[in-house]
């Protein structure tokens, strides 16, 4: 054996375990864990998704927050029962060794929280108790589709509590892949077809030179996009939020979870926030069919509906993971977070807050005095 082949061999083997070692020792720190009550949380991929952003939870690196929580607006019961995902079972190293104390804080935060005087504020609220986990009733690595069927009784409270984990919606591979879209993929469809319906509506009067004609079709196409933002509420409303009253159909609610309640269940699912164009295609057919028995001029309304869904869509989109300064986005993140997260049952609209003050269902903002940042 030649000289020292052993301590070489030895250190050999024992690099890449100081190097895990290494590793392990940097991912802790740059972990964010905080204390809540007599629970430990890692919220460090929780960040972002923050719904009252990120600068509001600076400061809470290894610290006590249950002060400051407290000391907070009441959370709504949806954000307290999220608050559960980052539960850690083992004692940070950083508190084993005696009492961390939480750092200066700031009182003007927003999580998702109610008005001191909205009078639905005792519904959405729990004085920043943890809801007891429903999460007993499934079994979340199966397919989820097969198993709603046999918690109806419990489906609509269930449902509205949110969780952040991988959800299987379909057993098969080849139904699930289906079930998953990029947001790039929606206007990589759309945009092709909305420009050849508006080229082959357009090109005869503008060659013409037919100005009456080319300001009738204009019309037309922003009366499209009108009627989008009508229709976005209402699907919204009616169907993607049906009343789940008693003991609802099994299929009722597994139709309802496909199409929208698994938005719910899981909102921070980058891969399940917009429409898979294949099932869009099939409602396009379905809704346009009879605008075209009604409309002289379907096709450019067509235009302008899909552009507002394609609008809709990628607005949607970056509701959920963008960083929005201007300021109707910016509205639109808070007001739509607001929705999934205290008042399910109001702010239908994702792309405009339109037809909610139409119809009455708009959510009102507290004022804040300071800017909400989520990167």
């Amino acid at each position: 054996m030649p000289p020292n082949s052993e301590n070489a061999n030895h250190q050999t083997q024992s690099a890449p375990v100081d190097d895990i070692a290494d590793r392990t020792t940097d991912e802790q720190k740059s972990k964010i864990i905080v204390k809540y009550r007599k629970n430990f949380y890692d919220i460090t991929r929780f960040l972002h998704k923050h719904p009252g952003g990120i600068n509001t939870l600076r400061g809470l690196e290894n610290a006590d927050m249950t002060a400051r929580f407290m000391r907070a607006p009441p959370h709504s019961d949806a954000a307290m029962y999220l608050m559960k995902e980052y539960q850690i079972k083992t004692i940070p190293p950083k508190w084993r060794n005696g009492r961390r104390h939480a750092p200066e804080i700031k009182e003007n935060i927003e999580i998702v929280e109610e008005e001191d005087h909205d009078e639905n504020a005792k519904k959405h609220t729990n004085n920043n108790d943890l809801d007891d986990s429903m999460e007993h009733l499934v079994d979340w690595s199966q397919a989820m589709l097969p198993q709603i069927a046999k918690i109806t009784p419990y489906y609509n409270e269930w449902v509205h509590k949110p969780v952040d984990r991988p959800l299987r919606l379909f057993g098969p591979w080849y139904l699930e892949m289906c079930t998953k879209t990029p947001w790039w993929v929606v206007p990589a469809f759309w945009i092709p077809v909305i420009t050849a319906l508006i080229y082959n509506q357009f090109q005869e009067p503008f060659a013409n030179r037919d100005i009456l004609k080319i300001t009738f079709l204009s019309l037309y196409f922003v009366m499209g996009i009108l009627l989008w933002t009508l229709l976005e509420y209402v699907l919204h409303r009616h169907v993607f939020h049906m009343q789940m009253v008693g003991n609802p159909s099994p299929w009722l609610c597994t139709f309802h979870f496909m199409i929208h309640g698994l938005h719910h269940k899981v909102p921070f699912d980058p891969m399940r926030l917009v429409f898979p164009p294949l099932p869009a295609v099939i409602l396009c057919l379905f809704f346009y069919t009879p605008l075209s028995l009604i409309f002289p001029q379907p096709r450019v309304l067509l235009a302008g509906s899909l552009l507002g869904y394609l609008g809709y869509d990628m607005i949607h989109y970056y509701l959920h993971y963008g960083n929005p300064s201007l300021k109707q986005l910016y509205f639109m993140k808070r007001y739509h977070y607001q929705h999934h997260f205290a008042h399910q049952d109001l702010g239908y609209g994702v792309s405009n807050p339109l037809w909610d003050f139409v119809f009455k269902t708009s959510i009102h903002l507290r004022k804040l005095t300071f800017h909400l940042k989520w990167k």
